[in-house]
């Protein structure tokens, strides 16, 4: 089945990660409502002057992809977090930390503001 967008990416995740899912979308968009979402490699995407982040649900976690080099420079905040070069995974079992993630948006649409100069 191909998923047309964010919503029924949302309405087909399991029911348990849906909201995750709503908030991790409505933070994306409150930090930066100018960007663009649509679906990209089978996931919510969204571009503000170049790329600012992806999200996605596993069984486990909720995936926050944000584009290097925020993960290094966040690097002592994200301690408690399974990380990767762009990837932020959050358990299912606790709280999204929203002003985390609010602060990882705000560097991403600042280092791309800063790129297109």
């Amino acid at each position: 089945m191909r998923i047309k967008d964010v919503d029924e990416y949302i309405a087909n995740a399991p029911s348990e990660v849906q909201g995750k899912l709503r908030q991790l979308r409505k933070i994306i968009k409150d930090t930066a409502p100018d960007a663009e979402e649509k679906l990209s490699y089978g996931m919510p995407y969204y571009g503000y002057k170049g790329r600012l982040a992806y999200f996605a649900y596993a069984r486990n976690h909720v995936g926050l992809y944000v584009m290097p080099p925020i993960i290094e420079d966040y690097k002592d905040e994200l301690k408690k977090y399974e990380t990767a070069t762009a990837t932020i995974r959050f358990s299912l079992s606790e709280e999204l930390p929203l002003a985390l993630i609010k602060k990882l948006l705000k560097a991403g649409v600042k280092n791309n503001e800063e790129k297109k100069k």
